[in-house]
């Protein structure tokens, strides 16, 4: 051991106080009486080491704790030199601190590490009216530890220093005990110019107060000190927290992550930018919420709005406006899908600008649109619609191409027993669909009425998909020769006979048949069973042309040619005993596949109508570049002519006529209700006719009896109807 803890030198730090010695060594340290027997030692009990030294640096004293730590007893040291009881002190610091203190009277503390024993000690030496009295400890178990932790924290910041993501190393006060070159550098450039980055030795957190808002802060703060709580665990707990920091570059967001390194309680934090990813999040999240082509809130986002907009609006009232394009399948079709989406996105584009503020726009898909209207009332919501209507009053240029477009607008206000966003998206549905129903160009006001209607669509479409096909029956309507009176043919017309409502007319399910497609398997039902029935009253003799119609649905399908096949192979019907007929409007929606697979049914034998002509728009030179053979001219073109022909009512029909003939096609009359309507399309040239005056609709079993009647009245089924003896059979 050693007198004073004073190495070959090397001294840690030295404090002088001139005024504090004597005090201090006048009230601890004994006079000049060594104790003696019978006179306790009053420092015996000082955990401290101390001993003094006179004026020629000898031992002139030494307690207990002295003795242990300097390895000799008192009566071995004292009187001794200090330098040749220890010589390892010759020439030392210690040797150096102790001289200074005897010439200026100033005491002195200081830390070495004394290379005989290979230990750090604390010494603090006093000025003393005798000489100098000495205090010291072995500390070498803490200065170890110290040093041992002095070396981690270095470490510890070269290893943060590696790494490119600002990082920062507090300790168990909240202090920043190092910094990495990234949070520095990140510092400089984002920060604005008054602002700086944390530095080492300031609290974190009153740092972070200049790169986050008070909500995000609180949450630090919260995380952190989590983390600094009981320092005795070092489990690697770790604190999450995204923020939003404004900088000179923007806002930008960091992911922050907080973890407890070990026992002392130091936490290293770091700041990983994640401003990139935020933004395709949320670039994503809103490709998610809208559409693509438009960039208008889409079906999910719109019920969201609705949702919020139901809940807040308490009293004021909200509505939705569903927008449908009116024909525009045939348009898309006609032009293209390039020129079709330009025009949904126009159509977009005018909608926003007639929108108030407040009010939203979105796109269901395909080409319906919805408007949400807050603070409407009925009255007010239907006035919007009007106004919405005249987004289509212009025609809409993509290009050098210019197209009219008109919508069926579906009106629907909340009331008080709807505060739902699907229930009142299913009434302005329902709305549109009636407005749909009426025509083009409509607007249309929910009402409890059509919430039933919708019911009905939805059942008629479940019930289709079911048990509904076996349920369906053919009614057939007779088809007349003009010239002769014989009956050429019927017109197969089918019926639902509902479990529940009796038997329907086509008008109550075929519409939603074809919104859901059932029409196709419906009509490949139709098929078998008309080319059976009609092969049946062949086999008996009752030789009738079969009329079936087809949706367009079929055409878009491409099953037609095969299905017609099919049934007229089971059945063993003729092929030119077959009547396919068509909408114009059906054809011209996809006039390229009409005209390919009418063409191979044709080839065939198969014969081919066009019906209701007169009630679609498309052009004539599209419509008779068709392999048709007969032209069926609707009731609402004899009604027309009626009004406008006046005493000449056979002009216009006769007109028709006559262009049917010059391209080799025949023409049907068809709504023959009056003896009048039957003089006028016979004197106009028409081939054939149909109508209730000539014949109702009836069931099979009903039509070879009837046709025997009318065959022993003489066969003349014009005459007979002329001449008001016919008797159409009851539906």
């Amino acid at each position: 051991m050693l007198p004073v803890p004073i190495s070959g030198g090397r001294a840690v730090s030295v404090r002088a106080d001139a005024n504090h010695h004597r005090t201090r060594a006048g009230s601890v340290l004994p006079g000049d009486d060594r104790p003696g027997e019978g006179r306790p030692d009053p420092l015996s009990g000082v955990p401290d080491a101390v001993y003094r030294l006179d004026a020629q640096g000898r031992f002139a004293y030494l307690n207990e704790a002295a003795e242990r730590l300097l390895g000799q007893r008192a009566d071995e040291l004292l009187g001794r030199d200090v330098r040749e009881a220890f010589p390892g002190l010759r020439g030392s610091v210690a040797e150096e601190q102790v001289r200074q203190v005897l010439d200026d009277g100033r005491s002195r503390e200081f830390h070495f590490f004394y290379e005989p024993t290979s230990r750090w000690y604390e010494v603090r030496v006093f000025a003393d009216p005798a000489g100098a009295a000495v205090l010291f400890r072995d500390i070498d178990t803490r200065r170890r530890s110290e040093q041992e932790r002095d070396t981690q924290l270095r470490e510890l910041a070269a290893v943060l220093d590696a790494l490119p993501t600002p990082t920062v190393l507090i300790g168990p006060d909240g202090r920043i005990l190092s910094t990495n070159g990234a949070w520095n550098r990140n510092g400089r450039r984002l920060l604005p110019d008054a602002a700086w980055p944390g530095r080492v030795g300031e609290d974190y957190l009153a740092s972070m107060t200049r790169s986050l808002d008070r909500s995000a802060h609180d949450d630090l703060a919260s995380g952190v000190r989590s983390l600094l709580t009981d320092a005795a665990r070092s489990d690697g707990r770790s604190f999450h927290l995204d923020y939003a920091s404004p900088t000179r570059e923007g806002v930008l967001w960091f992911h922050l992550q907080a973890t407890r390194v070990d026992a002392e309680g130091r936490v290293v934090i770091t700041h990983t930018d994640i401003t990139d990813q935020v933004r395709a999040r949320d670039e994503l999240v809103w490709k998610v919420r809208h559409d693509d082509l438009t960039g208008l809130p889409n079906r999910a986002r719109l019920l969201e709005l609705t949702t919020e907009a139901l809940a807040a609006d308490h009293r004021a009232g909200v509505a939705l406006l569903v927008l449908d394009l009116d024909a525009f399948k045939t348009v898309n079709d006609s032009l293209g899908h390039q020129i079709g989406d330009e025009l949904l996105r126009l159509v977009a584009g005018r909608l926003s600008e007639q929108l108030r503020p407040g009010d939203a726009v979105a796109r269901l898909g395909a080409d319906q649109f919805v408007v949400l209207a807050h603070g409407c009332d009925a009255s007010e919501a239907a006035a919007l619609a009007f106004r919405l209507q005249t987004v289509f009053a212009r025609p809409f240029a993509v290009g050098e191409i210019t197209v009219p477009l008109s919508a069926s607008i579906g009106v629907a206000v909340a009331r008080p027993d709807v505060r739902d966003a699907h229930h009142l998206l299913s009434d302005a549905d329902a709305a549109m669909f009636a407005a749909k129903s009426s025509g083009r160009d409509r607007v249309h006001l929910f009402s409890p009425v059509l919430r039933e209607a919708a019911r009905w669509r939805l059942e008629v479409a479940t019930r289709l998909r079911g048990e509904a096909i076996d349920q369906l029956v053919v009614h057939y309507q007779p088809v007349v020769r003009l010239d002769t009176g014989e009956i050429e043919g019927v017109e197969a017309l089918v019926r639902w006979q509902h479990p529940e409502r009796g038997l329907l007319s086509p008008d109550t399910f075929l519409s939603v048949a074809e919104e859901t497609g059932q029409i196709i398997p419906i009509t490949r039902w139709l098929l078998r069973e008309t080319t059976r029935k009609a092969a049946e009253w062949a086999a008996q003799g009752l030789n009738l042309r079969m009329s079936v119609n087809v949706s367009a649905r079929h055409f878009s399908a491409e099953t037609l040619v095969r299905d017609v096949r099919v049934a007229l192979q089971q059945s063993g019907l003729p092929a030119d005993q077959l009547v396919l007929e068509l909408t114009e409007t059906s054809v011209a929606e996809d006039p390229t596949r009409a005209e390919d697979q009418l063409s191979v049914l044709r080839g065939f034998g198969v014969r081919v109508a066009i019906d209701d002509f007169g009630t679609g728009w498309s052009s004539l030179a599209q419509l008779f570049s068709l392999p048709i053979g007969t032209l069926k001219i609707d009731r609402s073109l004899l009604a027309a002519a009626e009004r406008v022909a006046a005493g000449e009512t056979g002009a216009v029909l006769a007109a028709i006529v006559g262009l049917t003939r010059t391209l080799g096609i025949r023409s049907v009359a068809e709504g023959i209700e009056t003896t009048e309507h039957l003089r006028m399309v016979r004197e106009a040239g028409c081939d054939l006719a149909q109508g209730w005056l000539l014949g109702h609709p009836m069931p099979a079993d009903r039509l070879p009896g009837w046709v025997r009647e009318v065959q022993l009245a003489g066969g003349d089924l014009c005459a007979l109807a002329m001449a008001g003896h016919a008797v159409p059979a009851p539906g």
